[in-house]
């Protein structure tokens, strides 16, 4: 049955027909329509199940206020669920399903939670009932409360839709379309400012042209089209509909929520759009929220916000019942009854709450014919799954019923409350005001930035402002302020004459009846998706949860997915009402961001399937992928951990690059290691301070191994620091160490060294650096260069710029394979040309390409450590017997006064050894020693484990490092390393450096 008036449908384009689904039911709705305004039009009443008890739910508002109307839209790798019916536009072909039930949203058997089990579940039943005794917890209730908990099914799929960020800086961002938004806009730039002005409609104005009254003599629609011309007009203003300001954080930051292409899902770019704002002027114009009124009843689909009846009717030409009840503290209801009798809907009784009832629009009410009773409430609403009639009973007592009348609609306004929220995010305060029964912003307490200014004005009906005049002149002002406080004089034009109908002073109801009795309270709802009744707040202050935050916590008020939108503002009335104290006393809960939900997907941006993490490739990436890469991740970074050769196991080829490059030569990319510029006056003294050993003493043209420390003391990072000149240094790190070590240099530059002058650049992807490895790697690099690398020219641990085929290049001459070596740094445009000539030049050598496999056999070989293999976070460099890289000449370095606690001083602590296993066997790794005895667990005692372990071609054996207790006092000892399927292996402790330990080959 269609329920689509012929009058009404301001937002429709009636010719074009949408055809959509909702539970596998095929409808019709048409272009211009919401989702929820199509399912209405469809007589769609029933649209989803409360969370805890299943009780029926229908829509209740007509934006992002909805806290009942969630489906799951779209299919397959398009589906999402949780998406507002209110606030998603309809096009051809949705799909769309309701949630929380089984089977059926019409048959749910979980609705016996209402029916036998709702004495059992009062608020906080979940501390009460499900902790003992543990059998029944384990076994009964916590399968149940997995099974029912979440809202809404998970998508299955990967999505497909593409997602992106965008930054941007304006003088003045306006958040809000409607006319105090668009007015403000006008005015800041009218005034010379740079504007941003978001609506999270599609249509602009707000609720104006809906609600009537007259702008300089003419309709709020004249005046919307009026003035969205003019800001078009203006160059330094930028409009946006269809986005949320999801933020307002300190300094003037805005977080903005873009839904691009939601209606439109075939288009191409991007699905949402993420806005990361930088202000000089936030002004909220972000309206006013309509509350509910709390009676028995009050959740039955049909029951809903007077202004959404009158938006559904206006805007959409959607009738929501043939009789409406009204039922309101205020005039503005008064609007929604006059609206429905013009186009000829019933409106069988308007019950005012006010005993002395309402002004000029009550009185147009009686004059149209419709039944006005002040001073009288709803007692409770009859129906189950639709409204069905009213029990109408004295406001004033305990709800005895009065009268009975028959209707399929209730229109409910408890008053307004201005959207505070974003005013909030980041310490706008608020104050009650007790005349319009609201929390409005406090100017006086408005958010501040670090000059002490107020950079968030708040107007129109966010400030309190409620009629057309006071809102114009209130948003001319804020604009013009803005604008002013940016630096922009300009003066903009004169405010538009507003008007709109006086309307009678609010009465505040929070409860209806005011004295209900307890039958009537449980079933006076207030939350309406986490199932929260006026008896769940009103037991939560008697049973001592007197705080407003502490009640939410237990009742779970205000914490489902519309963050108590509609619930919260009568939630503490009724708190504030059981504790006997002013609503002020008791306060607000805390508003968070984002003010409605955004998706996850938005966040992450365009960094989804291959670009969650980009890939990181050096230069000669693509040359190793088409000789044999057998890839390896290390951070971001594609290593080759062996090149392969036909039919040559993975083993195989480690071993063949070892032996190769010990006898002959190898090439290494090494371009992944990290490359810090280390830059000012300050930087010898800045890089004593991280590094264990001096670097302030280094000479430029040399360099020196560094260890760096954590302020614990512990291990973090390691490399080679060569000095450019007197005030430049160049830190490698490990490649996994680049970013967070460059980060860890910035951190103490700004927090405590902040004086110092020192610059910093992470420059590892401006640079490809080769090693050219091996007893032949001299003659090969000298066939490339007339400079003089010898011995004398080029002495270990130096460096020297050097010209190779016309090509400036960087050589240090250093060594992790403990044979002589030359790392060959180039800019990155240049690093493949220069492997290729590299690779030329050693083929009469027989030159082999090794991966990081065999970079670590050949470093293990030599003793050398590796971070995140001899160190684990918990370890020092004393552990690991590198007392030569503590400098005694310094007073102090990061990690030093923690490296002489007691517990670091230990004598007895784990030391690196060499392990060599009985028969030649390679040891397991991260396998651990046992001692004899048992630990306070049972457990064998452990005496040492593991760090590295390797076969090792040079000398045909297993070879391996580890952490051994008191291990260098106790050389030519065995261990038994227990393995998993129960035999031992048999190690004795050997000296770490298994190969050339005088270094004799890289000192060549």
């Amino acid at each position: 049955m269609s329920t689509r008036l012929a009058t009404g449908g301001r937002l429709l384009n009636k010719s074009r027909t949408l055809g959509f689904s909702f539970n596998g039911k095929q409808l019709k709705g048409v272009e211009g329509d919401t989702l929820a305004s199509a399912l209405l039009a469809n007589d769609q009443m029933l649209v989803g199940r409360s969370f805890k008890y299943h009780r029926p739910r229908g829509i209740v508002a007509s934006g992002g206020e909805e806290p009942n109307a969630l489906v799951g839209l779209g299919e397959n790798n398009k589906f999402e669920p949780n998406q507002r019916v209110t606030t998603t536009e309809l096009f051809d072909g949705l799909t769309c399903a309701s949630q929380n039930h089984w089977p059926s949203l019409e048959f749910d058997v979980g609705v016996i939670n209402s029916k036998l089990f709702a004495r059992f579940l009062p608020a906080g039943f979940y501390y009460k009932m499900f902790m003992h005794p543990r059998p029944l917890w384990k076994h009964v209730y916590e399968p149940f409360i997995r099974q029912s908990a979440g809202l809404g099914k998970a998508p299955r799929d990967r999505d497909q839709d593409r997602y992106e960020h965008f930054y941007a800086f304006y003088d003045v961002v306006v958040i809000g379309g409607g006319v105090a938004g668009l007015q403000a806009a006008r005015s800041a730039g009218q005034a010379g400012a740079k504007v941003l002005l978001m609506e999270q409609d599609p249509h602009w104005g707000g609720r104006a042209p809906v609600d009537g009254g007259t702008i300089d003599g003419d309709t709020p629609e004249a005046f919307v089209e009026a003035t969205l011309a003019e800001l078009r007009d203006m160059p330094n203003v930028t409009l946006r509909n269809r986005m949320m300001a999801a933020g307002v954080y300190d300094h003037g930051y805005v977080l903005g929520y873009e839904r691009v292409n939601d209606h439109t899902p075939e288009a191409k770019g991007p699905r949402h759009r993420l806005w990361r704002i930088r202000a000089g002027q936030v002004v909220t114009a972000t309206g006013a929220i309509e509350r509910p009124l709390s009676f028995a009843g009050n959740d039955i689909p049909g029951v809903m916000l007077a202004s959404a009846v009158r938006d559904y009717a206006v805007n959409y030409g959607v009738s929501i019942g043939d009789r409406t009840v009204v039922v309101t503290n205020n005039d503005d209801a008064y609007l929604t009854a006059i609206t429905l009798k013009e186009i000829g809907l019933d409106v069988p009784v308007i019950l005012d709450a006010r005993a002395s009832g309402g002004g000029a629009l009550a009185d147009r009410a009686r004059e149209m014919g419709i039944r006005v009773e002040t001073g009288k409430g709803i007692a409770k609403v009859k129906g189950n799954k639709r409204v069905e009639g009213v029990a109408i009973c004295a406001q004033a007592g305990e709800g005895a019923v009065l009268e009975e009348v028959k209707c399929d609609a209730v229109a409910m306004s408890g008053g307004w409350s201005p959207v505070v929220h974003l005013w909030s995010h980041c310490g706008g305060k608020l104050l009650w005001d007790e005349d319009e029964a609201m929390f409005r912003p406090d100017s006086d307490k408005a958010p501040t930035g670090d000059d002490g200014k107020p950079f968030v004005i708040a107007t129109g009906a966010a400030n309190g402002m409620f009629g057309l005049a006071d809102t114009l002149s209130d948003a001319q002002a804020a604009g013009q302020a803005a604008a002013t406080a940016t630096g922009h004089k300009g003066k903009a034009t004169k405010a538009p004459a507003g008007e709109t109908p006086q309307y009678a002073p609010i009465e505040p109801v929070w409860l209806m009846p005011q004295g209900a009795n307890i039958k009537l309270r449980m079933k006076a709802w207030l939350d309406y998706q986490n199932d929260v009744k006026v008896s769940d707040v009103q037991l939560a202050a008697r049973e001592g949860f007197e705080s407003v935050e502490h009640a939410k916590r237990y009742t779970t008020l205000g914490m489902a997915t519309d963050q108590g939108k509609l619930s919260n503002i009568n939630g503490l009335a009724i708190l504030s009402d059981a504790l006997g104290q002013a609503i002020p006393q008791t306060g607000t809960t805390t508003f968070r961001p984002p003010y409605t939900p955004i998706s996850l997907s938005s966040i992450a941006g365009n960094a989804i399937g291959d670009t969650f993490q980009p890939i990181r490739k050096s230069p000669m990436h693509d040359w190793h992928d088409e000789n044999g890469a057998h890839w390896e991740p290390v951070g971001a970074w594609r290593r080759p951990y062996t090149f392969q050769k036909p039919g040559e196991s993975v083993e195989e080829a480690v071993n063949r690059e070892i032996t190769q490059t010990r006898e002959s030569l190898g090439l290494l990319d090494a371009s992944t290691l990290g490359k810090i510029i280390v830059k000012g006056p300050d930087a010898g003294k800045f890089l004593d301070m991280l590094y264990t050993n001096m670097m302030s003493t280094l000479k430029p043209g040399r360099c020196r191994y560094g260890l760096m420390c954590g302020e614990n003391g512990f291990l973090m990072d390691d490399g080679v620091v060569a000095r450019i000149d007197e005030d430049t240094f160049l830190c490698h790190t490990t490649t996994g160490g680049a970013e967070s070590i460059h980060a860890h240099m910035e951190e103490w530059l700004q927090t405590e060294w902040w004086d110092w002058k020192v610059y910093t650049a992470n420059v590892t992807e401006q640079y490809a650096q080769i090693g050219v490895v091996g007893p032949k790697s001299r003659e090969t690099l000298q066939k490339l260069t007339d400079d003089d690398i010898s011995a004398e020219g080029l002495s270990f641990m130096g460096w020297k710029d050097i010209t190779l085929n016309n090509t400036t290049a960087r050589v240090y001459r250093i060594s992790f394979s403990g044979e002589l070596s030359y790392e060959v740094s180039v800019p990155a445009s240049q690093g493949r040309a220069l492997w290729d000539r590299l690779m030329q030049a050693g083929e009469e050598y027989g030159v082999t390409p090794y991966g990081t496999e065999g970079l670590h056999v050949m470093r293990a070989e030599k003793g050398f450590i590796m971070i995140g293999d001899e160190t684990d976070g918990t370890v020092i460099p004393q552990d690991l017997m590198m007392h030569w890289a503590i400098s005694k000449k310094k007073e102090d370095y990061l990690g030093k006064r923690a490296q002489e606690r007691s517990f670091m001083a230990d004598p007895n602590r784990w030391k690196l050894v060499g392990l060599e296993t009985t028969d030649g066997s390679v040891l397991p790794d991260g396998a651990y020693a046992v001692a004899e005895g048992t630990n306070a667990n049972g457990q064998r005692n452990v005496q040492g484990r593991v760090t590295s372990t390797y076969h090792s071609p040079t000398l045909g054996r297993g070879i391996a490092m580890g952490l051994v207790h008191n291990g260098p006092d106790r050389m030519g000892e065995v261990l038994d390393f227990p393995k998993v399927d129960g035999t031992v292996v048999k190690a004795k402790i050997v000296d770490q450096v298994f190969f050339d330990k005088d270094g004799e080959k890289q000192n060549v």
